[in-house]
């Protein structure tokens, strides 16, 4: 059932390619712990975000793609809702996607009424994949994009193909890590370079997509 005075609203975004046998039972079922989470019945029930101008959780059939612009009131636990749907999408999933998720702390909703002290929002960057491979090329794209951004104030980007070369680098040790040690575990959250934020200090604005 809905969760009346959450301490958080939480917002959902990202867009995951999904292989093309995927089906909306299925995917109804990789989502099941997000609708049970905003106490509906099925994904066509809690498919509706909290606010009118998102689109909420759509499935595109045509183009195999699952669009994520959602938003839940919900407490910490559930980051372990969070667990259960990237595990769950890593099954139907067709390449990497990264999963925007971020904590509003309700409290601080309305400004003029905002108690005094550091808020307790909170911003993670998850990523979900077919594989580990998959998942690190997606990851380390945002790093790079990240990079490149932050970079070009005061650099050509023809003059940024050793930093690019270098996160490779990075990537490949780590990738090489994992094949030899058979440790194919999810990623660490809030990764990603400059999408996250962490707790506290200045709060990420809402509904910027």
């Amino acid at each position: 059932m809905p969760r009346y005075n959450a301490p958080f609203e939480i917002h959902v975004h990202g867009q995951v390619p999904l292989r093309a046998d995927v089906g909306f039972e299925v995917l109804q079922e990789t989502l099941k712990p997000l609708w049970k989470y905003a106490g509906c019945r099925s994904l066509s029930d809690g498919a509706t975000s909290s606010y009118e101008d998102e689109p909420g959780i759509k499935f595109d059939a045509g183009d195999h793609l699952l669009q994520i612009c959602w938003t839940v009131a919900g407490d910490e636990d559930f980051r372990q809702t969070l667990d259960e749907v990237c595990m769950n999408l890593n099954e139907i999933a067709d390449t990497g996607a990264a999963i925007e998720v971020t904590f509003y702390d309700a409290d601080f909703d309305n400004e003029d009424e905002a108690p005094s002290g550091e808020s307790r929002d909170d911003f993670l960057m998850l990523f979900v994949g077919p594989n580990p491979a998959a998942i690190m090329q997606v990851q380390r794209d945002l790093l790079v994009q990240d990079l490149i951004n932050m970079m070009e104030r005061h650099f050509d980007g023809s003059e940024l193909s050793g930093v690019v070369a270098e996160v490779d680098k990075l990537f490949a040790k780590r990738f090489d890590a994992l094949v030899h040690s058979l440790e194919i575990g999810k990623p660490p959250r809030g990764s990603g370079g400059g999408h996250g934020g962490g707790h506290g200090g200045g709060r990420k604005p809402r509904h910027l997509h």
